[in-house]
């Protein structure tokens, strides 16, 4: 099993380039199967959860041609409406093609998706949308079988706020007869990323970005052109990692509008966020202060910077707490960070960090894949050695992290990977 051995204790400096958005390119690429011909979509990042997503996509019959960061799909040749269980049981963004797959071929099987372990994310409520826009539903033996004659426009309320339940119903939508409308619609960039490219190609739909999203449905979509946005979890991470190592990190393509409420928080924190032409200059020369942080979804404090801002934290004296109020389950990268000597007590959807003590060195283990950031950037600051495992968790979202890391000047490797550092 791969690890990754990191040296704490070097300060991070210099630049880092923000690769484009998993998040982002997961539904852009999937909307491909929406339109005969060639789509061409650009900085595309090279991670795990991007070749299933292209495996799936190969699996349905759907061409798919990628050189470097730009990766070509014609879903003209289109041949199956089945998803895999094999492929699906990796990554729970693979449901999406459920939504693309009912607008062009009136039926879909789907396994029902897997991913990290972060709580149970149930898929009910794209169900619920599809069926109220006349599609009839089944599960049995572990899939999602779908079938419609044609999809209609309906005015669909989203119980609780979902990120993939809104884009997969857009991307439905977007070729149903009428007018659909999504009430209590996620608002996340990655969202408005996906109607934009879906406008592109000849949708209609209006109010992205704000809890109620409006599609006009057309007869046909046409391929289009598009580039990834950078990734906004990305660019937190490494603002983290400047304030963990009291580094001078700048963060070329980090977009401030799409990380205001992480950048509230580490300013509060002590560290300077300053915005530059083409990103952002984060720089930690003071002791860290201690805040309070709310999971919250967009605009609020993504659910996806929780476990690295908690390593911050760690490192800051006196008590802040940390609510998660997105998934049930996400602090389970406690027990790993306690095993380095911090000091966190975790009741219900609460973490009360006493910040302050040392760090030091240990065998720990991923869990997810921002519980592996987590760990990584306790790892730069902790005294010591840190050995990682199950780090394929950190390849599912994060491009040439490593690469990246030793670039500003820590030092890190993978065994059975890449050499040590000189």
């Amino acid at each position: 099993m791969e690890k990754i051995i990191v040296e704490g204790g070097h300060r991070l400096q210099g630049t880092v380039t923000i690769s484009g958005a998993k998040n982002a390119a997961l539904p852009i690429l999937v909307s491909a199967l929406l339109a005969e011909g060639w789509s061409v979509y650009q900085n595309v990042p090279d991670l795990r959860d991007i070749r299933t997503i292209k495996s799936l996509l190969t699996d349905l019959g759907v061409q798919v041609n990628t050189q470097g960061s730009t990766v070509k799909v014609n879903a003209g040749t289109l041949r199956s409406h089945e998803a895999p269980y094999d492929l699906v049981k990796t990554m729970r963004a693979s449901v999406l093609v459920l939504g693309p797959l009912l607008a062009r071929l009136g039926r879909a099987r789907v396994s029902l998706p897997g991913g990290c372990a972060i709580g149970a994310r149930p898929i009910n409520l794209h169900l619920k949308g599809l069926e109220q826009m006349g599609a009839h539903i089944s599960l049995e033996h572990g899939y999602i079988d779908a079938e419609v004659p044609s999809l209609k426009g309906a005015d669909i309320y989203l119980d609780t706020v979902t990120v993939t339940g809104t884009e997969n119903l857009m991307m439905a939508a977007a070729m149903a007869d009428g007018v659909t409308i999504l009430r209590n619609a996620a608002r996340e960039p990655e969202v408005v990323a996906l109607a934009t490219a879906l406008n592109q190609m000849g949708a209609q739909i209006t109010g992205a970005g704000t809890p109620v999203v409006t599609i006009n449905g057309v007869d046909s979509l046409k391929p289009t052109s598009v580039t990834i946005i950078p990734d906004r979890i990305e660019a937190g991470t490494f603002m983290i990692a400047a304030g963990v190592t009291h580094g001078n990190i700048k963060i070329i393509g980090a977009q401030p509008g799409h990380l205001a409420a992480v950048i509230h928080k580490v300013r509060q924190a002590g560290i300077t966020v300053e915005q530059e032409p083409d990103g952002l200059r984060v720089v930690c020369e003071q002791t860290l202060s201690s805040v309070d942080v709310k999971t919250l979804p967009y605009p609020g404090f993504p659910t996806d910077m929780q476990a690295q801002f908690m390593v911050l934290m760690c490192l800051a004296p006196g008590l802040s707490v940390i609510s998660e109020t997105i998934f049930e389950n996400r602090f389970i990268h406690v027990s790993e960070l306690q095993r380095m000597g911090v000091d966190i007590k975790v009741s219900g959807h609460t973490a009360v960090v006493q910040g302050g003590r040392p760090m030091t060195g240990a065998p720990v283990m991923a869990t997810d894949l921002r519980a592996s950031a987590s760990l990584i950037l306790a790892a730069l600051a902790a005294e010591g050695t840190t050995e990682i495992s199950r780090v394929y968790h950190i390849d599912r979202g994060y491009e040439a992290i490593e690469k990246k890391l030793a670039q500003l000047g820590a030092r890190l490797w993978r065994t059975g990977g890449s050499a040590s550092p000189k």
